[in-house]
């Protein structure tokens, strides 16, 4: 979907909240406004009670959350995230060669040994199983060699990854014992604006902190993956209890003690807690667990439709369109055309997809899936996260300004309804290596991946032998093992499942293959 970028004002960012092994990560936030006053200026808390205060309250009565506290305190640990010291070869050219690449072979260029310090980041992480499996984010441990958990007791373990996912920011973590700590799931669906609930976890390093707020807003988008560029799956809990980094991967709770979401990001003017805190619901939680835990990845569905949301947004008075438009003015029209408050406006069908197999067709409005209302892209994206491919759902449209029912059966990024396997590097059957530099220079090559060998797998059906280069793979460049790698888990997910190979023999010659990625 096309998505509106709205103006910058001010320094207001959104921060993930850990020191991860690369730092702090800081997005710009893509709103028109400067977040309006904390909703805990209007309340007054300490550890014990919450009351309501400037409302000319009568005889108001206080909300104990010293039992939630109590329930979920001891089950929220610290996890520390080490990427060791590394020795890195960095390849130095000099501008001439630089300017002309490959074709002179990178004539000029030095390689150089350098030594990468230790990094170090902080973060949160929830035990939900009394086995030991804990859910944390993504980014608090991204690309980290080595993972301590601490509990609550203070007792040291070594962590190890069961499964990440990117997309919704959620990773898996295991560690080796019996009758741990949990804390009950509970349904983030139920959440009400304006609930109290508890923020947990160990920001800057202070373990077991606990602080109170009111959910200011659910289904919230924040436009994060538009900024890096990635997929990401938004439909954040909106909270004002006070968070900060080292808060990812922590809890937040309801009164009753119950998980209903794994903070993570922080809406701030200055980084630090003045604005809002967001949490990934456990609606979507749930299933990216699930699904790490039973096939190691997240079975992803696609509706396959091209919308707009019809929600007025702060952004929409900027222009639209040649006609000279602003999208304020264009979603107006839209509403009054279709007879409808908001939704999404179905504006192409992909070829292939979910909603090509069904009654759904451009101009229609989606307002609902199953029992959930439709208002907003995070709504769709919050709905679809809790389905596998193959699973049917029923979808609410408007269509000539009346309602109408279309049952739907979610297909995958590949268009069909079978179940995505992890796929490994070990499919391929074969071992890499980056090309030497005397063989770069025997070939008059700037880069390349060698194969080292071949045993039964993917490479071995399509011809590969050892002893090929290759060059490129989906047209991407190869320089190491990790480029081959992400192009291949690219592939995997696309409906094509082909990795391209363009490379050249020891002997010279060119080469190309065809790797049928498919697994049965």
């Amino acid at each position: 979907m096309k998505q509106t970028t709205k103006n910058i004002l001010g320094a207001t960012a959104i921060v993930l909240l850990s020191a991860g092994v690369a730092g702090f990560t800081t997005y710009k936030i893509l709103d028109s406004q400067r977040p309006a006053a904390s909703f805990s200026d209007l309340f007054q808390s300490d550890s014990t009670h919450a009351t309501l205060a400037g409302f000319g309250a009568v005889n108001a009565q206080p909300v104990d959350l010293t039992v939630a506290a109590e329930k979920s305190v001891h089950a929220v640990v610290h996890i520390r995230s080490t990427q060791t010291s590394k020795v890195q070869e960095v390849e130095v050219r000099d501008p001439f060669s630089e300017f002309f690449g490959d074709f002179f072979g990178g004539g000029g260029k030095q390689k150089r040994q350098i030594q990468t310090p230790e990094r170090t980041g902080f973060g949160s992480g929830v035990i939900i199983s009394k086995d030991g499996y804990i859910v944390t984010n993504n980014h608090v441990i991204a690309g980290a060699d080595e993972i301590s958990v601490t509990l609550n007791d203070n007792r040291q373990l070594k962590g190890r990854i069961i499964g990440t996912d990117e997309e919704t920011d959620l990773a898996l973590l295991k560690i080796e014992g019996d009758d741990f700590p949990t804390i009950p799931v509970g349904d983030s669906d139920a959440l009400k604006v304006g609930e109290w609930v508890l923020a947990v976890g160990n920001p800057f390093n202070l373990t077991s902190t606990v602080t109170a707020g009111i959910v200011s807003a659910k289904a919230r988008g924040l436009g994060m993956g538009q900024q890096t560029g990635k997929q990401s799956i938004e439909s954040y809990i909106q909270t004002d209890a006070a968070i900060n980094q080292g808060n990812s991967g922590g809890a937040l709770v309801n009164a009753a003690g119950e998980l209903v979401g794994i903070n993570a990001a922080l809406f701030s003017p200055t980084g630090s807690n003045t604005g809002y805190g967001f949490a990934i619901p456990t609606s979507i939680m749930k299933k990216v667990v699930a699904d790490l835990k039973q096939y190691g990845t997240v079975q992803r569905v696609k509706l396959g439709v091209a919308v707009t949301s019809l929600v007025e947004e702060p952004g929409d008075t900027q222009i639209a369109d040649r006609s000279g438009k602003r999208l304020s003015d264009i979603k107006k029209e839209a509403r009054e055309k279709f007879g409808v408050i908001d939704g999404l406006l179905v504006g192409e069908i992909t070829e292939g997809g979910s909603a090509a197999s069904a009654d759904i067709k451009v101009d229609d409005v989606i307002v609902g899936i199953d029992n959930k209302e439709i208002h907003k892209f995070a709504d769709l994206q919050e709905a679809l996260a809790k389905h596998r491919p193959g699973d049917k759902v029923k979808v609410k449209l408007i269509r000539d300004k009346k309602e109408k029912v279309v049952e739907v059966t979610l297909k995958n990024e590949q268009g069909t309804t079978k179940i995505v396997k992890d796929a490994g590097m070990e499919i391929l059957g074969a071992a890499f290596k980056p090309v030497s530099n005397e063989l770069k220079k025997q070939l008059n090559l700037g880069y390349g991946l060698e194969v080292t060998g071949v045993s039964d797998g993917k490479m071995a059906d399509a011809g590969v032998r050892k002893g090929f280069i290759i060059l490129k793979a989906n047209g991407q460049q190869l320089k190491s093992v990790e480029d081959l790698e992400t192009v291949m888990k690219s592939a995997v997910k696309s409906p094509d499942q082909v990795l391209f190979l363009t490379g050249v023999f020891p002997s010279g010659r060119r080469g190309n293959f065809a790797v049928d990625l498919s697994q049965e």
